[in-house]
């Protein structure tokens, strides 16, 4: 009676609690609580959640859905702050403060019901939080009604406690023990933290704080284990690694199972104060890693020495911190007192199909499948070999494919070195040898009586092993140029699980869904195109392929009978609804297929990988300077280039200048002298012979005025006057 009666007051008090204010809402721990609790109705946890509820929720997809930023009655508003300028508002905040004053920070603060300092990505924000609290002490006589301040810390808070029993290591620690705990050294701050919110809670009615020591967190995007999880999607190790023996055991929790916690704790306003959110696994740091490796990587694991962890750069030491600790705990209020729609209540390998499918919508890591079929030379493979540089796809070709599982199979059945053991660690499915080598004697059998050619079965067989292998169903494949015929396709894309085919609606034909293609695009071109293609290719090309005259034309008549039959491979995929995209080469005129390739591209989207790496980007923007470098270079050497062409025109045509200017000045002289000359001669005949003597007479004399003189001289000796 008791608790009834506690849980109808808290609801009479809190039912109108709306604002929830959470920090850095465009991180993983925070962002993921804060689009929860957008989703939950205020007071809805304290509804006793019925078996029909939780079927219903085993259903539904773990994620939540994006919510709208407007208002929506009886739900909670999200506000908070972003831990990055260029961070984008998430769609479920009705408010984001990125740039923010400490006195504003409080203005806000003070309009919210509840206020949620997450601390376990940032110990930054453990200062923040102490002095958020310790500012609404100081305003509590101001509040209208009562404020709710969660700190949700770690369990690193708990790190090097002493265990309960020191004969009994595996006794869990409970919320009850929470004064006994002892921090990891490098989080002092949070229990710091925790203490001081605890200490403000004890004094103010009106201000109710909790703690709340939440396990290493994942789901969605994985937090902390994003790192094995990309890795292992990736591809690119044998092994995935595990710090240390890998035998410390890691309290955990599903993040939306931590924000389901906080739910709990806004409506229920227990008298606990501190709380443990773990679920009830008690997981290794080899379970997690094996259970990641097995479901979405190599299916390996490698054990390597704790100090190399710290040469991991994907890892932080917090993150480290967390992997490394030694740690048993168990959230029994939490698991007693409240409703909690548990994503994984059972831990993270119980629930690793969801988890799975959860890492890959919110990472939008979705494999893209693609077949390519067409008739020979038509350019199925440049084509497919772009498309897989694009979208980072595995290229499956037939002989590639067979080489591949034959040298798997001779692997397996020769015997190994009784010095080759197995790394510890490992987890690796014992191969019969006996069926292997059985298998193997009958594919050389089979080859010798086909002429080097294998019967459908085995190519099927092969193929189909290698889509449904864990690198094509994380990244995807294109299929290069099979299937060919309709009885192929369906072989190799046809459900085997007999229950499941009963449940397909009307005469669709049943498939698997794991592996059957997205796209199928149909190349075509006429013959004279493909036979004119083929003559055009180089001698070097040509040599030791199906493009030798007599092949080529007996395999572009063999497909198209093929495919001028009732049931074409073409019509399998029109009949599961997967309609082909239709491209026909020959009138493109590409020869390089650019526009067939651009027009694919069109018409599958998007990548939906991790983007490029870093060495990519790094080897991107290289290239790009380069390019760049190239161009300003080529630039610079066009504009010398113009300059000295415009350089070496003026000149020219001052020299040209200068030639006609000298040209003109010898035809001003000759025009002068030969305009002198009559003048000259009578100056020299009349002139000149009586001025000579005046002057020389002049000399003689030297008169005091001898332009007198000379006048003179001339007037009497002018020889018409005598």
């Amino acid at each position: 009676m008791a608790v009834k009666e506690e849980v109808t007051a808290a609801t009479e008090k809190f039912i109108r609690v709306q604002r929830v204010f959470v920090n850095h809402l465009d991180s993983y721990s925070s962002g993921n609580i804060g689009k929860f609790l957008s989703n939950c109705v205020v007071g809805a946890s304290l509804e006793e959640i019925t078996e029909e509820e939780e079927e219903e929720d085993e259903n539904k997809s773990t994620m939540p859905e994006a919510s709208s930023a407007k208002l929506k009655e009886g739900m909670f508003q999200i506000v908070g702050t972003l831990s990055k300028l260029e961070s984008v508002r998430p769609d479920f905040a009705l408010e984001t403060y990125d740039v923010i004053s400490r006195e504003d920070l409080l203005m806000r603060l003070l309009e919210c019901d509840v206020i949620v300092y997450n601390i376990t990505e940032n110990p930054q924000q453990a200062e923040e939080a102490i002095w958020a609290v310790s500012a609404l002490n100081e305003e509590v006589n101001h509040f209208e009604k009562r404020k709710v301040f969660i700190l949700v810390s770690t369990v690193m808070t708990w790190a090097r406690s002493k265990p309960l029993d020191a004969d009994d290591s595996e006794i869990p620690f409970t919320e009850e023990d929470y004064r006994r705990r002892k921090p990891h050294p490098n989080f002092l701050d949070h229990i710091n933290a925790e203490k001081m919110v605890l200490k403000f809670g004890k004094k103010a009615k009106k201000l109710t704080t909790y703690v709340v020591a939440a396990g290493l967190q994942y789901g969605v995007e994985e937090g902390i284990l994003h790192y094995f999880f990309k890795i292992a999607w990736l591809g690119e190790v044998p092994a995935l690694p595990v710090f240390g023996d890998g035998t410390n055991v890691i309290p955990a929790i599903h993040v939306l199972d931590l924000a389901g916690v906080i739910q709990n704790i806004i409506d229920h306003v227990p008298k606990l104060h501190y709380l443990v959110a773990v679920d009830e696994s008690v997981h290794t740091l080899e379970d997690l890693v094996k259970c990641i490796s097995k479901n979405t990587g190599p299916g390996k694991i490698q054990k390597i020495p704790k100090e190399n962890a710290f040469l991991t750069k994907d890892l932080t030491q917090e993150c480290l911190d967390h992997l490394l600790v030694n740690l048993r705990m168990e959230a029994l209020f939490v698991k007693e007192n409240f409703n909690i729609r548990w994503v994984a209540q059972t831990g993270f390998v119980e629930n690793i199909n969801n988890i799975l499918k959860e890492y890959k919508q919110s990472r939008r890591l979705l494999p893209i499948k693609i077949c390519i079929l067409g008739p020979p030379a038509v350019g199925k493979s440049s084509i497919a070999e772009a498309l897989s540089k694009h979208y980072k796809l595995h290229h499956i070709k037939l002989k590639d494919v067979i080489s591949e599982a034959i040298a798997k199979l001779e692997a397996i059945v020769t015997p190994k070195d009784e010095g080759e053991e197995e790394e510890e660690g490992e987890e690796e499915e014992e191969e019969n040898v006996e069926d292997a080598q059985e298998l193997l004697d009958g594919i050389k059998e089979n080859m010798e009586q086909n002429a080097g050619r294998l019967e459908d079965q085995y190519i099927i067989r092969f193929i189909k092993e290698k889509v449904k292998s864990m690198p094509c169903r994380n990244q995807g494949y294109i299929l290069d140029g099979f299937p060919k015929t309709y009885d192929q396709a369906k072989d190799l894309f046809n459900q085997e699980d007999e229950e499941e085919e009963e449940e397909v609606r009307g005469k669709m034909l049943p498939f698997d869904k794991l592996i059957i293609p997205e796209f199928v695009c149909a190349l075509d071109a006429s013959d004279e195109f493909l036979k004119e293609r083929v003559m055009n290719l180089p001698e070097s090309i040509v040599a030791g392929t199906h493009y030798s005259q007599d092949r080529f034309l007996r395999a572009l008549s063999n497909y198209r009978d093929l495919n001028t039959e009732d049931e074409t491979v073409l019509n399998y995929f029109d009949e599961i609804e997967i309609h082909p995209i239709h491209i026909d080469v020959g009138k493109l005129e590409d020869s390089q297929n650019r526009l067939a390739i651009k027009q694919l591209i069109k018409e599958i989207g998007e990548p939906r990988n991790y983007g490029l790496t870093d060495e990519e980007k790094a080897e991107e923007e290289r290239r790009a300077a380069e390019e760049r470098l190239a161009r300003e270079m080529m630039e610079e050497a066009e504009r010398e280039h113009k300059e000295a062409m415009e350089m070496a025109e003026k000149m020219a045509r001052w020299e040209e200048w200068n030639k006609r200017l000298e040209e003109v000045k010898r035809e001003e002289r000759e025009l002068l002298e030969a305009q002198s000359i009559p003048l000259r001669n009578y100056l020299m005949t009349h002139v000149m012979p009586t001025l000579m003597q005046g002057l020389n007479e002049c000399c003689k004399v030297r008169p005091d005025d001898p332009v007198d003189f000379l006048a003179e001289y001339l007037f009497k000796n002018n020889p018409e006057m005598q």
